[in-house]
C-alpha cells in the first residue's frame, strides 16, 4: 500500500529529481510554458503551485523560501514583481497541463505545462 507517499520518483535519484524540478520550474517561470513528458509535468505542478503561492507576499522570508527552489535572481524578481501580483486574487490553480499525445521517438506521453494567465507577448 502507498499510504502517505507523495510524489513520483521519475526513475531518478532524489538529488537528480530535485535538480530536474528546479530546472523545469525556472524554465516555466521564465518562459510561461514548457513542453515535457506528462509524468514530469504532473510532478512539477505541485512544486510550481507552492512557489507561486509563496510569491504572493513579497517578504524577505518568502523570497528566501522561494530561493530554495529557484537560484536565478532574475527569475525570482520576475516571480515576485510580475507573476505574484498578477495572481494575487486567484486562490490557486496557477498552472494548466495540456496533453499533446505520444512522442515520435519513444512513445512517451507529451504535455505542455503553462501558467494560466501568462503574458502572451
Amino acid at each position: 500500500m502507498r499510504h502517505n507517499v507523495a510524489g513520483k520518483k521519475l526513475g531518478r535519484t532524489s538529488d537528480h529529481r530535485k535538480a530536474l524540478l528546479r530546472n523545469q520550474l525556472t524554465s516555466l517561470i521564465q518562459a510561461g510554458r514548457i513542453q515535457t513528458t506528462l509524468a514530469k509535468a504532473k510532478a512539477l505542478r505541485p512544486v510550481a503551485e507552492k512557489v507561486i503561492t509563496r510569491s504572493k507576499s513579497d517578504t524577505v522570508h518568502a523570497r528566501r523560501q522561494v530561493g530554495r527552489w529557484i537560484q536565478d535572481r532574475d527569475v525570482i524578481k520576475k516571480l515576485f514583481h510580475e507573476i505574484g501580483p498578477r495572481v494575487a486574487d486567484r486562490p490557486g490553480g496557477y498552472t494548466r497541463i495540456v496533453k499533446l499525445g505520444p512522442r515520435q521517438g519513444d512513445g512517451a506521453e507529451q504535455a505542455i505545462i503553462e501558467l494560466v494567465d501568462r503574458d502572451e507577448s
